[in-house]
Parts: C-alpha cells; structure tokens; sequence
C-alpha cells in the first residue's frame, strides 16, 4: 500500500507507464520524471501528430471525392465544365478549413501533454477571440461575403466577370482564384486585382453557361437593307458551320435580329450568335473581318460608326 501511494505521489494518479515502471525499479522519482518527460509523453506527441496527420489525409480526400462527385452531376459539356469550377472552389475552402480543424485540436492536444492547463489558455482564447472580432471586422464580412459567393454560385475560377466600381476604380477580368476572403481577377492588360469579398457590391458574370455575341452592323443610309440582312446572315451561319467554330464554339445558329436604329448616320442591324462561355469575343471579332470583307464583295457601304458591340446592360 505504501508503495503504490509512494508511485502516485511521483508518477500522479494517472501516472505514465514508463514513471511507473522505472519507479519500481529504481524507487528514484528523479529518473522516474525523466523517463516520463522523455520517453512516455514524446511517444505520446508523436502518437497525436500521427493521428493528426492520418485524420487531416483522410477527411481532405473525403472532401475531393465530395468535389470529384459534385462535379460530375452536370448536364452537357457547359453545365459540367461550370459545376466543376464552383465545386473546385468550393473544395479548395472546405480543405482549408478541415485541416486548419484538425491541427488546432492537434495543437490543444499538444499543449495538454506538455502540461498545460487548457482551461485558462480556452478562456483567455475565447476572450482575445471577441476582442478580434471586433477589430477584425471586414474579414469577418469578407468570409461571410465569400462563402454566400461559392455556394450561391456567383462565380466560379475562369468565368469573366466585371465588378463595377471598387474602391471607385472599374475592375473587370477574369477570375483567377476565389478564396473566402479575396477573389482575384486578372484584367485584359495583365494586370492582377485582389479584391475583398465584402467590397463587391454587385457582379456582372460575362461567362456563366453560355455568353452571347451581339453585333451591331452599321451601313449606310443609302444602302439596300434587306440585302444587307441577307449578307449578314450568310456571313454568320458560315461562321456556324466552320470547321473552327462548329466544336462547341457557336451553340445556336446565328440571328439576324433586324433593324435595331435608323437615322441620318445610318442604320444599325443586329446580329446575335450564342456561343460557349467566353468565347463571345472572339467569334465577334471574326464576324467583324468576314461582314467587312463581304460588304466590301457585294458593295454595301459601311456607316461611319462600322460594325459595334451591343452597349453592357442594353437590351438585346
């Protein structure tokens, strides 16, 4: 009796079973904490980093298969390339914030081992937590913004959006990387923006399932518009069956809309085709160099004003 409470006294009630064990064999409480310190709880660090890193691998694969499978459920190319952007970005955030999960219980568990009283360090925690959230906010708001942004499907990495006026600049590009706090956009000049979620106020999306290509053509007062319609509309549905834009490029035949404006500078006839996302650009740009070089063959006069994109936010 007097020997196990004599083990108690040194190795604690729950005392490890290398202080007991040298304890009993050498009734020294000096290398019995020794062995303690440097056999019994490095084991038992090693053992809680181990397990931190086997649970971290096995819930972020869980997480990727979740995205793998989310990704997969879309219908039709488009729909599928579209769910797979948001259900990568959405990966990406729930990866981070499983991992950061497990290695702060990794870290708690840590810090109990090494003999620290959780309960204090928990409550100073907790009070320096609300002293943060208070001076921290626009991150708050950036988070909060953030995550309504990927599971509403705003926008995804890839999609070419225009944010409006940030901080009273113009900001357009297209979507690099989303991450809870800040969406990085890179302009048509290369430049990169980084911009916090909670400063977008509105999102224009440019490449969200299908995009549109919209064409103003201006002729001349004095030239034959019926014609000019019949031209346009052969120019675009050769476009559509090109070899180089019937992949998916082009997704509906090409329409003639009609005449949208007449006046003394001319007359402006739509044409509209839709196309795959972000491909409008460039099918209005070849539309532009076949209708130029068609009205040059059949003798149309172009309008001063030549052939425009349809104005952002005018209706089509």
């Amino acid at each position: 009796m007097i020997a196990q409470e004599t083990v108690s006294g040194v190795c604690g009630e729950e005392g490890s079973l290398a202080c007991r064990w040298v304890f009993e064999r050498t009734s020294s409480s000096y290398w019995a904490k020794a062995a303690d310190w440097f056999i019994d709880r490095p084991l038992s660090i090693l053992l809680i980093l181990m397990a931190g890193i086997i649970a971290s691998r096995f819930l972020r694969r869980s997480v990727n298969r979740f995205g793998h499978r989310a990704a997969g459920r879309g219908n039709g190319d488009v729909t599928h390339s579209r769910t797979a952007q948001r259900a990568g970005a959405i990966t990406s955030v729930l990866t981070s914030l499983v991992s950061g999960a497990v290695w702060v219980a990794v870290g708690l568990l840590v810090l109990g081992q090494i003999g620290i009283t959780l309960g204090p360090l928990l409550a100073g925690a907790g009070v320096v937590g609300v002293v943060l959230a208070f001076g921290a906010q626009h991150v708050v708001a950036d988070f909060l913004a953030g995550w309504f942004m990927l599971t509403e499907d705003q926008f995804g990495v890839g999609d070419v959006i225009d944010l409006g006026q940030v901080a009273a600049t113009p900001v357009s590009g297209t979507v690099e990387r989303v991450s809870l706090r800040v969406t990085t956009l890179r302009d048509v000049h290369g430049t990169v923006w980084y911009v916090p979620n909670s400063e977008i106020r509105r999102v224009a999306n440019k490449s969200q399932l299908w995009s549109r290509a919209v064409l103003d053509v201006e002729v001349a007062s004095t030239a034959d518009l019926r014609r000019a319609a019949v031209v346009i509309k052969q120019v675009a549905d050769d476009l559509w069956h090109d070899e180089g834009f019937s992949g998916g490029v082009i997704l509906e035949e090409p329409e003639v809309l009609g005449v949208e404006r007449v006046d003394a500078t001319g007359a402006a006839i739509r044409l509209v085709a839709k196309t795959a996302p972000a491909d409008q650009w460039a099918v209005a740009r070849e539309l532009r160099l076949r209708l130029a070089e068609a009205f040059h063959a059949a003798g149309i006069d172009i309008a001063a004003a030549g052939v425009c994109d349809q104005a952002p936010g005018q209706a089509s």
